[in-house]
């Protein structure tokens, strides 16, 4: 819905900034800075109190946008419109710094985990990351911890300042009305494809291989060897295992309760029994108590499934699609109850549009094994049960519904009000933040270098 956006959401260049904050491509994907001493040379844009905006920031973020347009003509103020984003999230930093505004350790820590994790996946192994970057993975989280510790905090400030903004129908309909005829977007094919998703077994010979393993390495450490040492060497929490399985702070409640209840049981320095979570089997070593919240270590032993082990949820899903197809049960209900996948059973099992946070998909956008499966599917068809890898890389089995099929269209408010409720959400919360930068900025100290004064970040941008 970017053709009814007048300008580029900030949330959006937040995104954006997480993933493009270095110089090179893979620096790029994985928001690894440049060394201290290339900002002098790389050169400063603007400069909000102590923070800066660098000319690569903007160019990087410049050069996505023209890889996502393909070809297309890009707006000519977009770089203005980049750079004035950028300087309300550093403007949102600096005034955090004033209004103390901070984010916890630990969720700092957990989100370090959770893309040292994701980076571990796509390129297969932590050693292969390693060689990518030519450093350890405890050196990447060490340059990636203050853009992550920043981003939160401009999330948080984002959410202070936008966070409880709403729009009501009668707004959502003012602000489609205002759209010029000729800017209604036509939108191409779109469907609404359901999924249920049910992981490989693990087989019984897989877990006592898993808990044995963790037994030998209990005694290990209650006969006197390190249990970081160890957890380095075994544990396949690949954002854990470079810190000695390290987690850090969490309160009651944000890990899994499996792991909470025994990490809770435990005095500091005391080892666990064995646990079994989602994840797999921990070995859990409580390291310190702070009123609520609590540190740990762990080691994370994942049981090996195998081809014999998805046979079992193949039979599973082949019952819940008769269940389904013979009206014993919605296909809705059967995700929430049987699907493995957290995000779509959520929501009837519907796979999300990640754009508008609909559940209508562009044909041409989506996955390529989806859509040579429902390219001959009649509406209300569901697929046997097929094999499916999912995002952690576990095997699995699922199947597929096609719930709808829209043909292309003007967009409109009948059939289009998610996307366009969103715009118009978007819209206000721009308008939000540009009234608080208004409002800011002249708290601030602001030099702009003399090729984007013609930007006018000194005044507010709403439209």
């Amino acid at each position: 819905m970017q053709l009814l956006i007048k300008r580029l959401p900030t949330l959006v260049i937040l995104a954006l900034f997480s993933l493009l904050a270095g110089s090179q491509a893979a620096h790029a994907q994985l928001g690894i800075s440049r060394p201290r001493g290339q900002e002098l040379v790389d050169g400063i844009a603007v400069k909000v109190d102590n923070q800066i905006v660098l000319r690569s920031d903007i160019d990087n973020i410049m050069a996505q946008e023209m890889a996502r347009a393909q070809g297309k003509p890009l707006p000519p103020d977009l770089r203005c419109k980049i750079l004035q984003s950028l300087v309300l999230n550093r403007l949102m930093l600096a005034r955090a710094e004033v209004d103390s505004v901070t984010v916890t350790d630990a969720r700092v820590d957990g989100e370090l985990n959770r893309r040292m994790a994701y980076f571990v996946q796509q390129v297969g192994s932590e050693k292969k990351l390693e060689e990518m970057y030519n450093k350890s993975l405890r050196a990447l989280k060490d340059d990636l911890r203050p853009q992550v510790r920043d981003q939160l905090i401009q999330q948080e400030m984002q959410d202070k300042i936008a966070g409880k903004v709403t729009v009501t129908p009668r707004e959502v309909k003012e602000y489609f009305d205002k759209v010029p005829k000729d800017s209604i977007p036509y939108f191409s094919t779109e469907v609404e494809v359901g999924q249920i998703v049910i992981p490989a077994q693990v087989n019984d010979a897989a877990k006592q291989k898993a808990l044995a393993k963790l037994n030998e390495l209990r005694a290990r450490i209650l006969a006197g060897e390190k249990f970081e040492t160890l957890a380095k060497e075994f544990s396949q929490d690949p954002g854990s295992a470079v810190e000695g399985g390290y987690l850090g702070f969490f309160k009651r409640g944000e890990l899994v309760p499996p792991y909470e209840a025994a990490a809770r049981k435990l005095e500091p320095g005391q080892l666990s029994p064995v646990v079994e979570s989602q994840f797999g089997f921990h070995l859990i070593q409580l390291i310190e108590r702070k009123g609520e919240s609590y540190s740990t270590r762990h080691i994370l032993l994942k049981p090996e499934t195998g081809t014999t082990d998805v046979s079992a949820s193949a039979i599973k899903l082949a019952r819940i699609r008769r269940q389904i197809l013979s009206d014993s049960i919605s296909f809705a209900k059967a995700a929430k109850e049987y699907s493995d996948d957290k995000l779509t059973a959520a929501n009837g099992g519907l796979l999300a549009n990640r754009q508008d946070g609909g559940s209508r998909l562009p044909l041409d956008k989506l996955d390529p094994a989806i859509f040579f499966t429902i390219d001959t599917m009649k509406v209300g068809h569901i697929t046997p049960p097929m094999p499916y890898r999912t995002d952690d890389g576990k095997d699995a089995m699922r199947i597929l519904y096609l719930k709808s099929n829209t043909a292309p269209h003007q967009a409109n408010l009948t059939d289009d009000y998610q996307k366009i409720s969103q715009a118009a959400l978007a819209q206000k919360k721009n308008r939000a933040l540009d009234e608080w930068y208004e409002k800011n900025r002249s708290t601030v100290y602001l030099e702009v270098a003399p090729e984007y004064e013609s930007c006018k970040v000194l005044t507010a941008s709403s439209e």
